[in-house]
């Protein structure tokens, strides 16, 4: 039976190095080429020095030897190569030249490191010397290519310049001499070269692991698609992403945190203080520790803010902070709680309206129809005489059922509370209809809630009147009889996240007083908080009227 097993296919390996190899690689490329180009310049340097040190030294023992006393006077002997040959080698081994060689103005050899070739022709260019006029050439002679100095000879060495010589000197240097100099030099300019090398190899090893680790060892194409799906993921999330570096400067923030946190153009590099946040939204992203769902404000939104600190081998790189509009949740937990507080002031009505029914049946059959009749209706009197006056004076329907509802619940706590409004202006005109909803609804909650920690009497009185003197700005006064607000209170009580009451479920904490401030802000307006005429708090909200919300 055959063996089926099928072998899996191979890994797919990366056909192309990381991007931190290739720096490496073309790093030692260039490092490797310009250590080669410069050696070889360095060569090429020292073959140039050793030609221009070996023409000048040349051209030195020739016209030393050339003005060196008896040196004409043996020109001119019977024998001058037995009187100027030992001369000519003392001075050539003396020197370090490779020939000294003393000639006739036709160019016949007087002396020669070779004896045998004394008494023949010189083999190279004589022609200026004979004029009398020292120069240099490189020229290959009797010993090879050498590099050489041809200098005449004078009758007396104070002969007038332009006298004929009686004879030629000429010094040179092989080229095999001046190589072997330059070889000589070799060994070290290869010791520097390597030295070079070890140091930029080294070097290059530390960028190589220094940028392997800052880019994780990943190649082009590799990080190409990493950035196109980071990119892509950033710009498709629902939810604000804020990536922040150790010191709080806004790195990253994608569509979603530029629209929540209506972040100015620039901001990517700017401290997250210089982008006009929310101080302790400002503070807590800034801070870089780890915070879960904390409630802050960013204009008139609410955002549930989630910050967790990004470490790499136990280092704190920075923060990445996630920001999730809470504003439409909260206005829904908002409208849920009105439902139950009115849900429980129905059950309630019921109940009463229960008792008020026994009570009018028992009337009824007690014989007294008229006091029935009486008991029945005076409270629903009562009740739609309210509604009527709030509907005329506040004008403003949603207000009007706002304080209607706050008038049952206030009462289902024990608390009256009132509503003067009888000059009160037209109320668009000054705020939106929905910002004065929240403006009202949470003071007088706050109001109510305070009334209702306080002994009796428990009064809540809510006043909506013009400006004193100024019928160009809206005034709303909520007063209450509860505790009040001490001054180290009243200094903080508008900031966000401070209450003294304990925190209800998803709305969080201090958030009510904060809106309100920022609405009136918003609005060009100011609110204030002093001891109320109750012995209570009362906040004063101060509007200026909107040129932009006024109707023709």
């Amino acid at each position: 039976m055959s063996d089926t097993r099928t072998t899996p296919p191979p890994a797919r390996r990366r056909l192309r190095p990381s991007i931190a190899g290739q720096v490496l690689l073309w790093q030692l490329a260039l490092v490797l080429l310009l250590i080669t180009a410069g050696s070889l310049v360095t060569v090429h340097t020292l073959e140039e020095s050793a030609e221009d040190a070996a023409r000048d030294r040349a051209l030195a023992v020739a016209r030393t030897f050339a003005r060196a006393p008896g040196v004409a006077e043996a020109v001119a002997s019977a024998d001058p190569s037995a009187r100027l040959q030992p001369v000519a080698e003392y001075v050539r081994h003396e020197n370090a030249v490779d020939f000294v060689v003393v000639m006739s103005t036709a160019g016949i050899r007087f002396t020669h490191p070779d004896p045998t070739l004394i008494g023949h022709r010189f083999i190279g260019h004589i022609d200026e010397a004979v004029r009398g006029e020292a120069f240099t050439e490189s020229y290959t002679g009797s010993l090879g290519p050498s590099m050489r100095a041809v200098v005449p000879v004078f009758a007396a060495p104070d002969a007038a310049p332009g006298g004929p010589p009686v004879a030629l000197v000429a010094v040179g240097v092989t080229e095999r001499h001046i190589d072997a100099l330059v070889q000589d030099d070799i060994p070290l300019v290869a010791l520097i070269a390597a030295g070079a090398l070890v140091v930029a190899c080294a070097a290059a090893g530390a960028v190589h692991r220094r940028l392997r680790r800052q880019t994780l060892g990943l190649g082009p194409d590799e990080l190409r698609r990493v950035y196109e799906h980071h990119d892509a993921v950033l710009h498709a999330v629902r939810e604000g992403l804020v990536v922040l570096d150790g010191d709080g400067r806004m790195l990253l923030a994608n569509d979603e945190a530029t629209r929540l946190l209506t972040l100015p153009p620039g901001s990517e590099g700017r401290h997250v203080r210089e982008l006009g946040l929310d101080d302790t939204l400002a503070a807590t992203l800034a801070a870089g520790r780890t915070a879960d769902d904390e409630i802050h404000m960013a204009g008139d939104r609410v955002l549930t803010v989630n910050v967790k600190a990004t470490e790499r081998d136990g280092h704190v790189l920075g923060a990445v902070a996630t920001l999730r509009d809470h504003t439409e949740l909260r206005a829904l937990v908002g409208e849920l709680d009105e439902v139950r507080s009115f849900a429980e002031a129905l059950r309630a009505s019921a109940h009463e309206a229960g008792n008020r029914l026994h009570t009018v049946v028992s009337l009824v059959e007690l014989g007294r129809p008229e006091e029935a009749v009486r008991f029945a209706t005076g409270e629903l009197a009562a009740s739609q005489l309210l509604a009527d006056r709030l509907t005329t004076e506040v004008r403003e329907p949603v207000v009007a059922a706002l304080l209607f509802g706050k008038h049952a619940q206030a009462a289902e706590r024990g608390i009256r509370l009132t509503v003067t409004a009888d000059h009160a202006p037209d109320l668009e005109a000054y705020c939106e209809s929905g910002d004065l909803v929240t403006i009202l609804g949470n003071l007088v909650d706050n109001a109510i809630d305070a009334a209702a920690s306080a002994p009796p009497p428990r009064i809540v009185d809510v006043r909506i009147e013009p400006g004193a003197g100024s019928p160009a700005e809206l005034v709303l006064v909520v007063a209450d009889s509860g505790p009040g607000v001490n001054d180290e209170s009243a200094a903080r009580i508008f900031e966000r996240g401070w209450s003294t009451k304990a925190p209800q479920g998803l709305q969080g904490r201090g958030l009510g007083l904060a809106l309100v401030r920022q609405i009136t802000e918003r609005h060009g307006g100011t609110v204030t908080v002093t001891q109320s005429p109750y012995g209570g708090a009362e906040f004063t909200v101060r509007l200026p009227l909107d040129t932009a919300a006024e109707r023709p």
